[in-house]
């Protein structure tokens, strides 16, 4: 039983460490006075934007409308669509919404493989300085390219938007989601900009220099293309830039079982991230003192660390039982049963509202994500585990269908 107890020590300060990272480098996120390193410029990038859709004839009409109704220049950008794997109308609605249709040549099963095809195809292009990357559901801010310029010729290659969500009030499960990114934004890339480091590419709304994807290339290895891509970014040193002005509307899932899918791929792809990054960067970490890759690190090494709490909630609970006194606080708080348990919920919950707030949604219309956002992690754990085990997990799309306009959903959000 002894052998157990040092086993449980060991995991209790590493988890501690881990959290403890996160939780001091998070605060930064509340700093009101940080360095201004977005300074405004005259427009002057020439973006191309690229989306990928599969299948997205009810929402990439609406998405495009939102990118033609830009506060910039319409001849500094061009709206590219590549439809992919379609069995409905999605080329057709995109042309009639303005867009222009690139075709997708090669085989392809995930949004890396495509922007992996088209990337290639402008490489000999002059005409075009940046990419913008959006998925089909989603809607963009009128400023969004305004702010994007400014990024980009404050010095920065490649910039993180603020991903918002266009269905937050739908249920607990989309509102749990719209949580989940908020947090990501004030704790993670909020908190990185205001420290001098490198925010995270989440997936959608983000922007990324041509010359960039010339010098290092685009070949991403894993399901989770935009963490692989962040990865990258940290190992050849570029930092990427969180642009809060910039705001992508994303729609979230509202059914589980596409929750399920859509985070085992998210599990899946950052175990592989891992695996195949995980070496070379906490080599960085050392040899360019690169903080950035210590984050990545972390960051991967999250669904690891989410299933090794649960050991470690397992053993107390075995302890106690047996009788076994230990004597570090988290285990004496524990010890308290039911209590620490409603504690902790009980400052989750006050976390919810705080972030809620801050991103001025009505409290009365997600008082289910408030109070069930809890269940909305802990589901992450048997997610995890499945992962850990399953050795393939195929990527599967999500259906799209809230026809949101932009007008009605800008004025709902100011």
């Amino acid at each position: 039983m002894n052998n157990l107890v040092y086993v449980y020590y060991v995991i209790f300060y590493l988890s501690l460490t881990y959290g403890l990272f996160f939780f001091v480098t998070g605060l930064w996120g509340f700093a009101k006075n940080g360095r201004k390193q977005i300074t405004n410029h005259k427009p002057k990038t020439r973006f191309a934007i690229l989306i990928a859709a599969r299948n997205e004839e009810k929402v990439i009409g609406n998405l495009i409308g939102s990118l033609k109704k830009q506060n910039y220049p319409e001849d500094l950008y061009k709206i590219y669509v590549i439809a992919n794997n379609c069995t409905d109308n999605t080329a057709k609605v995109a042309k009639k919404a303005g867009a222009e249709l690139l075709p997708c040549e090669v085989p392809v099963k995930t949004k890396g493989d495509v922007l992996k095809h088209i990337f290639a195809k402008f490489m000999d292009k002059d005409d075009v300085d940046a990419f913008a990357i959006f998925d089909a559901d989603n809607i963009v801010d009128p400023n969004f390219l305004k702010e994007m310029n400014n990024a980009l010729l404050s010095g920065f290659n490649v910039a993180e938007g603020n991903r918002d969500s266009k269905n937050v009030t739908d249920n607990w499960l989309s509102g749990s989601y719209s949580l989940f990114y908020y947090m990501q934004n004030f704790f993670f890339n909020k908190a990185r900009m205001n420290m001098g480091l490198s925010a995270a590419i989440n997936g959608t709304g983000f922007v990324v220099k041509k010359s960039i994807i010339e010098k290092y290339g685009f070949n991403p290895l894993t399901l989770t293309e935009d963490s692989e891509f962040t990865a990258q970014c940290s190992l050849n040193g570029e930092r990427i830039a969180y642009v809060e002005k910039a705001i992508t509307y994303d729609e979230h899932p509202i059914r589980f079982i596409d929750s399920w899918n859509q985070r085992k791929r998210w599990s899946k792809g950052t175990l592989q991230c891992l695996k195949t990054y995980g070496g070379r960067l906490f080599a960085n970490i050392f040899k360019n003192s690169n903080m950035t890759s210590l984050d990545m690190l972390m960051m991967f090494l999250a669904p690891i660390v989410q299933v090794v709490a649960l050991i470690m909630v397992a053993m107390l609970a075995g302890f106690k039982y047996f009788g076994i006194e230990l004597i570090d606080i988290f285990s004496y708080v524990f010890a308290s049963g039911i209590l620490f348990f409603i504690v902790t919920y009980l400052i989750g919950v006050l976390t919810n509202v705080f972030i809620f707030k801050i991103n001025k949604q009505n409290l009365k219309e997600v008082t289910s994500s408030i109070f069930l956002f809890a269940l909305f992690i802990l589901t992450w754990i048997p997610i995890n585990i499945v992962c850990m085990i399953k050795k393939d997990v195929t990527w599967k799309p999500i259906s799209h269908d809230r026809n949101v306009d932009m007008e009605k959903l800008l004025n709902k959000n100011n």
